[in-house]
């Protein structure tokens, strides 16, 4: 592979080879892809599970969709039938030195499988992500509820389990896939060997939960994180609430934080008074963390007091930290997205034109724009052709439905 001159596209020559459906691998697919990958994304024809996956657009197209398969092209191919794998093969085993590079979420399948597909190009990168370690199924909610953080999500009066919307590890899996490939990479250059890589979504739950001590907190201390609601663990944190009803989220890391709150709300003697009662040291986050709830009596008066405009005037001029909640709508028609260089104006077919993001890697000062997603079977004739495929071969496979 020729190493990329442009800082922005590293992986530019690359070819990728994706079977997915869902976040993770096409997540890593369009990182990949935001870095310079060609990556083809080679569904059944119709499409896999997440093609109509809602929200959708008026059209009925998939905005979910459209929103992680930006750059890709698409590849639409009977997945069932012996000629319809044998297409997928060659595509991923027969692309040049700088193909053979296969991601998929779609486990089990002998077909496109690490042992068939290394056998016909021995130096294959196969990167397969699984629901759970042994090969068993699961997805970001199944696997979220069996490791603990539904049970410490919400307010303290809550007694079941509360799902989070985000699905972090979806998230957090795809970027470990996309540098897994990277790391992949990087090695076959030096050795020219493969790599088989596996990541299990349970997996990368298990080691953030114990990366952040809240697997390790039990096993050392013998107790576990308990519900907080808007509280941050160890630190102080509290949500408020303004005069006309918005609600604004502050956090306190350090001893100048927490005299900039009490200053900014007239709290200051109150504070020390508060701190002599409890024999206690508020430069200290433990303390902080401690009295939570008392500090957050005294300061909610002022909140409670003033506007909205007030209270963002006055924090400004602070060293707080904090931030207004907002909606998604409200975010949406926000500076941070309209006047954020991240973004740029896409006109994403069947969809519509709007703000869409970029990799959020900002390389030498740029942002590379976002590109449009392909339409299902978009570039299966041009990448066929690329394969060695004859027109007549072409109009053969499409007239016997082994491609749409």
């Amino acid at each position: 592979m020729t190493p990329s001159t442009d800082a922005t596209k590293p992986l530019a020559g690359v070819r990728v080879v994706e079977i997915s459906s869902f976040v993770a691998v096409p997540l890593a697919g369009m990182t990949l892809a935001q870095l310079g990958c060609e990556v083809i994304r080679v569904d059944p024809v119709g499409g896999a599970a997440d093609y109509k996956r809602w929200p959708l657009a008026d059209s009925g197209d998939s905005i979910y969709w459209a929103g992680l398969n930006k750059g890709k092209r698409s590849v639409a191919v009977d997945f069932r039938s012996a000629d319809g794998q044998d297409l997928v093969q060659r595509l991923i085993t027969d692309s040049g030195p700088a193909g053979g590079i296969l991601i998929t979420n779609v486990v089990g399948r002998q077909w496109h499988s690490y042992e068939q597909l290394s056998a016909r190009r021995p130096d294959l990168i196969h990167l397969e992500v699984s629901g759970r370690a042994d090969g068993g199924t699961g997805v970001d909610y199944t696997v979220n509820a069996g490791i603990g953080f539904p049970m410490v999500t919400g307010p303290a009066t809550e007694e079941g389990p509360i799902n989070h919307v985000l699905p972090a590890w979806d998230v957090a899996c795809g970027l470990y896939a996309a540098l897994g490939i990277t790391a992949a990479l990087r090695h076959r250059d030096a050795t020219g060997e493969g790599s088989r890589i596996r990541v299990p979504l349970e997996d990368v739950a298990l080691a953030t939960a114990g990366n952040l001590g809240f697997l390790t907190e039990p096993m050392i201390t013998g107790t576990q994180r308990q519900r907080l609601g808007n509280a941050i663990y160890g630190q102080y944190g509290a949500n408020f609430t303004s005069s006309d009803g918005a609600s604004f989220m502050l956090v306190a890391l350090t001893a100048r934080h927490i005299r900039d709150l009490a200053g900014l709300t007239g709290t200051t003697k109150a504070v020390a008074a508060l701190a002599d009662a409890l024999d206690a040291d508020f430069a200290d986050e433990g303390d902080r963390y401690r009295h939570r709830d008392a500090l957050t009596g005294l300061f909610a008066v002022w909140f409670r007091e003033h506007s909205t405009e007030e209270i963002e005037s006055a924090l400004a001029a602070t060293s707080i930290l904090w931030e207004r909640y907002r909606t998604f709508a409200e975010a949406a028609v926000d500076d941070r997205v309209t006047a954020n260089p991240l973004f740029s104006a896409l006109e994403q077919p069947r969809i519509g034109r709007y703000l869409a993001p970029g990799i959020p890697l900002m390389v030498n000062g740029i942002h590379t724009p976002a590109v449009p997603a392909p339409a299902l079977g978009d570039d299966t004739a041009d990448v066929l052709t690329e394969l060695g495929l004859t027109p007549g071969q072409l109009h053969e496979l499409t007239d016997s439905g082994t491609v749409g």
